[in-house]
């Protein structure tokens, strides 16, 4: 099969020709399987270890043995630390050096982001503008661009927009950053937690060779 041609539009909503997406890049096969996996080790990766209990070297207090061994009747104790005590130590608790991060080699997560840009492709989720500038970061102009695109998506715009930036651009990030459905990213910086997470993708034609640089074998 050949590239996937799709329609490019202005910023204001308007045809203005086709594009082919190239194949290597918006044409694989997905393989549910291998997706999983990318995501379930991006989200392990980004994990902190908060839990953690002390354990008896850990707690403060109690150097000093609590009676003497012997001659009192009571069970003999070395430290007030001991997990035998309250406030003392704690056997077997939640420790912050637990190492929660799951490892994926380069290829396959490469692999794995692309399937989904290619899903997106399939499924026409992929919103391509001729360019895609600001004179000004204003929040109402970038409410026009989305509006003038509903139509091309089935007035679908409401399960999330992000924007793919060729190079980071902070007028546009400004413009949509008080947009609770709108985000913005640069080529560099996709992920694939992040394409998931949004139902649409817009970027300008720049970006789609951006993406064949950045993500080329």
């Amino acid at each position: 099969r050949g590239d996937l041609q799709i329609s490019v539009y202005s910023q204001d909503g308007q045809e203005t020709g086709k594009i082919a997406l190239p194949k290597e890049i918006f044409g694989l096969k997905i393989n549910s399987d291998l997706v999983a996996q990318a995501v379930r080790a991006q989200m392990a990766n980004s994990r902190d270890s908060i839990a953690h209990s002390k354990d008896r070297s850990e707690v403060r207090g109690g150097g000093k043995k609590p009676w003497k061994q012997k001659g009192t009747g009571r069970a003999r104790h070395a430290s007030i630390r001991s997990p035998l005590w309250a406030g003392g130590g704690v056997t077997f608790g939640p420790r912050k050096e637990k190492n929660f991060s799951l490892s994926i080699n380069k290829k396959m997560k490469r692999q794995a982001l692309l399937m989904v840009l290619s899903g997106k492709a399939r499924d026409g989720e992929i919103i391509i503008l001729e360019e895609l500038k600001l004179a000004q970061p204003k929040t109402k102009e970038m409410v026009q661009i989305v509006k003038s695109l509903k139509s091309k998506v089935k007035n679908d715009l409401d399960r999330g927009v992000m924007i793919v930036m060729p190079e980071k651009d902070e007028t546009l990030m400004r413009a949509a950053r008080n947009l609770p459905k709108v985000s913005t990213i640069g080529v560099g910086s996709l992920n694939i937690v992040d394409l998931l997470s949004v139902k649409y993708l817009v970027m300008p034609k720049a970006a789609i060779e951006k993406i064949r640089e950045t993500f080329k074998k």
